[in-house]
């Protein structure tokens, strides 16, 4: 399906996020396997719409979505089937159907690892933020947090500083500033090398329920998330649960049993978190979505000189376990485009195919 469809979709009333990512996940034929799937209220939507577009509420939304999409060219909508929509997305109960984009869609590409921790941070708990982040950014590694003040504002700005790639996720609109203090980092990534999303449409002002629902995306983005200092009851934790939960691995830096905002971050090791002490505990873990040296930097192997779909390096970083495209491309310094031509030319060799949760490695043909 094109953007148009996922807009209408995602603005239709009576239907969730979890809803619609079951009923995509059969692939119903548009419109009419959609009607056939979708609860009364939304389906009564839909048809309305179909049939008389005029006396559809869904028609003003629509026109008023795809104006904004079109006053700027740093203005997208992703959604599955569209070049940059993150694969990992797709391994969460409740993907978002759509994300309004606003910045650098280069910024999806390296893998990505997403930094949390508390609004109330102290000294050391912001260095270590940024420090961590500087080094992420110097492996190739694409930091994800959301924007908010203390820890996930400090380690986006030493990403972004330090020549790295990072991304936001926020719980209003694209459009809109919040927190508001943090306007210099918000104009920052919408600069080459940092992005906003959002699953909210345009002018959606914050609200306190939107924030969980934020977090979801935050760690569904990610191979894993390292907590920076939290609380005992902290946002962090629920992201740390979320990321469990999404099967995602959670790593912890360990503070003092003095300190108030590392006792959530002392549970979460009780409970099983890896401790962190350097930036190569994490990738340990992570061996095998290890960013390449220059994985931010490198350039797109030119199709003149790419290889035969039979000994396409791409083959190298699959398995038999789904590996969606944007970690392939931060793996292998492939542009977007490129990447997804050699998958097809592999998939037409009979060498690779598509799977839930990104592409899989096929055995070889018999006396290749």
């Amino acid at each position: 399906m094109q953007a148009r469809e996922w807009l209408v979709l995602s603005r239709l009333p009576g239907v969730g996020s979890r809803e619609l990512a079951a009923i995509a996940e059969r692939s119903p034929a548009w419109p009419q396997g959609w009607l056939a799937a979708l609860p009364g209220e939304a389906a009564t939507a839909l048809r309305l719409w179909l049939d008389h577009p005029a006396r559809s509420p869904v028609t003003t939304t629509l026109e008023a979505d795809q104006a904004w999409l079109a006053a700027d060219s740093a203005r997208h909508l992703l959604h599955v089937g569209h070049p940059a929509w993150p694969d990992l997305l797709g391994q969460i109960a409740d993907p978002p159907p759509v994300l309004w984009a606003l910045g650098d869609l280069e910024a999806l590409s390296p893998p990505r690892l997403a930094v949390v921790g508390t609004r109330r941070p102290t000294r050391e708990g912001l260095g270590n933020a940024a420090a961590f982040a500087r080094e992420l950014a110097s492996r190739g590694w694409c930091l994800v947090s959301g924007m908010a003040l203390g820890i996930d504002g400090a380690a986006q700005q030493a990403a972004l500083e330090a020549g790295g790639r990072s991304v936001a996720v926020l719980g209003c609109g694209v459009d809109l500033v919040y927190p508001p203090r943090h306007h210099r980092l918000y104009r920052r990534l919408q600069a080459p090398g940092g992005l906003l999303l959002s699953e909210h449409p345009p002018a959606t002002r914050a609200r306190p329920g939107f924030f969980p629902r934020r977090n979801r995306i935050v760690t569904g983005l990610s191979l894993g998330v390292l907590v920076v200092e939290a609380a005992e009851k902290s946002g962090s934790l629920v992201s740390a649960r979320l990321a469990t939960e999404q099967g995602r691995e959670v790593f912890v830096l360990p503070g003092s049993i003095h300190n108030p905002q590392a006792r959530g971050c002392l549970q979460l090791i009780r409970d099983g978190a890896v401790l962190v002490r350097e930036i190569d505990d994490i990738l340990a873990e992570l061996t095998q979505w290890r960013a390449l040296p220059d994985a931010g930097s490198a350039s797109p192997v030119s199709a003149e000189s790419a290889s035969p779909p039979s000994a396409d390096p791409l083959l190298r970083w699959l398995s038999g376990s789904p590996t969606p495209v944007d970690a392939l491309v931060g793996l292998s310094g492939l542009g977007i485009a490129e990447c997804q031509r050699r998958l097809l030319e592999l998939e037409l060799e009979g060498l690779a195919t598509q799977a839930v949760g990104g592409w899989v490695r096929l055995p070889s043909p018999p006396g290749a």
